[in-house]
């Protein structure tokens, strides 16, 4: 029997994690302990989860919400961790076999070199720690042996694509997109969209700083820097392909010019399962893919001026050093301020390419120096709001 500590057990993968762990328990075949759960400040489903999966400890990383916590479980055998201090602990937890880091932002790095650290086998959600740590966690986890995989929908498809072929005999990456809630807006009339509008997504139920991600299309540049790290290839190998019906996760091409894809409905349960079971498959929550009731799928080339957020990270990623890491402080900043209605909508790829422009260019190679660079374009950013 595994034993999980999940990182961001109160947020959307988190708690589909959870849907599917009671999936495995009930089915038997490979049956799982949540041995720590950790949350930002949710302490009410917190406390829900605590009592129906019985963990050894649990993390908050809000102070005041993790005293609240301790009132409300002090009936119950349970450690209650606190701050970042408390996260990198519960991601290293003795015992734990597979640590599972769906936080949203920055705050997901040290945790996942934590884990790495204590050995532990990573399922990665947290697209922050490879965009802007790629270097230390790959390093990391080559010397301590770790294997680090792929809970995103689009990593998933191309670890399971990868799967049994000659690594070298690799042409290029496929990674879909959906497109978002924008698809085929102009620049201009993307000009006064609102809050609400980006999000709404057509196909995935996201938390909302990705949500906001995938409207700006910013995900998707995440999500090409993570490729790079995660599958060794350079940015030049990897091309974005816009796939509305969010059927085909993403392909590969190899160098007969055979492509294969993994499909499957849209759902998150298929992809954290398998990071969780792999290599094994089994049964899940999932309904099965139906191709008479879809019938057609379309594909179309991204729209760099409509969605420069995309052709930002790109270059972030090509130039290399702390820029990912400034372009992806200033976006958390950025999409942060969006939804508070302190800026519009286009002014997210403005100040990500500013702050990009500011970054000197350094080495990653520290944490330190990873989170100065993130700190540095997050004030620049505030700084250009007020």
């Amino acid at each position: 029997m595994k034993t999980l500590s999940i990182l961001g057990s109160t947020g959307s993968i988190g708690t589909q994690a959870l849907k599917v762990v009671r999936g495995l328990n009930r089915d038997g075949r490979a049956p799982m302990n949540v041995g720590v759960l950790a949350a930002h400040h949710n302490v009410e489903l917190l406390e829900a989860q605590a009592r129906e999966f019985r963990p050894k400890a649990v993390a908050v990383f809000d102070a005041k919400a993790a005293g609240d916590l301790r009132v409300r479980l002090r009936d119950m055998d349970v450690r209650v961790l606190e701050g970042m201090v408390g996260l990198c602990e519960a991601a290293a937890w003795e015992g734990v076999d597979i640590t599972l880091n769906s936080v949203v932002g920055m705050v997901g790095l040290r945790p996942t070199l934590a884990a790495i650290r204590a050995k532990k086998t990573v399922a990665l959600a947290n697209k922050e720690t490879l965009v802007a740590g790629g270097a230390l966690v790959m390093r990391s986890a080559k010397e301590n042996g770790v294997d680090i995989l792929p809970v995103d929908s689009e990593h998933s498809a191309i670890f399971q694509c990868l799967q049994g072929n000659n690594r070298k005999e690799l042409r290029r990456i496929l990674l879909t997109a959906s497109g978002g809630p924008f698809f085929g807006r102009t620049r201009e009339e993307l000009e006064g969209v609102t809050p609400e509008q980006a999000m709404a997504h057509p196909n995935w139920s996201m938390g909302a700083k990705v949500t906001i991600d995938s409207a700006t299309m910013m995900n998707k540049g995440l999500e090409v820097m993570e490729a790079s790290w995660l599958f060794d290839v350079p940015p030049e190998q990897i091309q974005v392909v816009v796939h509305r019906e969010s059927i085909v996760h993403s392909m590969v091409e190899y160098a007969d010019r055979s492509v294969i894809a993994q499909m499957g409905v849209p759902d998150m349960c298929i992809p954290i399962q398998y990071a969780l079971t792999y290599p094994r498959r089994l049964p899940s929550p999932v309904e099965e893919l139906d191709l008479f009731k879809i019938r057609s799928l379309h594909f179309y080339p991204p729209d760099l001026d409509a969605f420069p957020c995309l052709d930002i990270a790109i270059r972030a990623l090509k130039r290399g050093g702390l820029a990912p890491a400034a372009v992806n402080g200033a976006n958390e900043e950025a999409v942060g301020a969006f939804l508070r209605r302190k800026i519009p909508f286009m002014r997210i790829p403005e100040l990500c390419a500013r702050a990009m422009e500011r970054q000197p260019d350094r080495p990653a190679d520290s944490v330190e120096a990873v989170l100065e660079a993130d700190m540095a374009a997050r004030e620049f950013v505030k700084e250009s709001i007020v």
